[in-house]
């Protein structure tokens, strides 16, 4: 889970105006931010497999909203994605 502190430093960086909280470059910064703590949980506890369903859940989320923004707005799906350091 992401303390709030974290949450609200992710929407500052990626906000398309002063009070969002919900555009797409927001919602794939924090799904992202997610993936990337349950991907370090798993270094420890390998054969946690029910929490690793949920990582393929959120991963095929962001995937899936990642497609959008690409429909829709091809300059901020790429400022998103070297922002985040993805590769795409």
């Amino acid at each position: 889970m992401l303390s709030k502190e974290e949450k609200k430093q992710i929407m500052e960086r990626f906000r398309v105006h002063e009070k969002d909280t919900g555009s797409c470059p927001v919602q794939i910064a924090l799904l992202t931010e997610r993936i990337n703590k349950l991907t370090e949980h798993f270094k420890k506890f390998k054969k946690d497999t029910n929490s690793r369903r949920g990582l393929l859940k959120l991963i095929g989320q962001r995937k899936r909203m990642l497609e959008y923004l690409k429909r829709k707005d091809l300059l901020k799906y790429q400022e998103t994605i070297n922002k985040l350091g993805l590769r795409k």
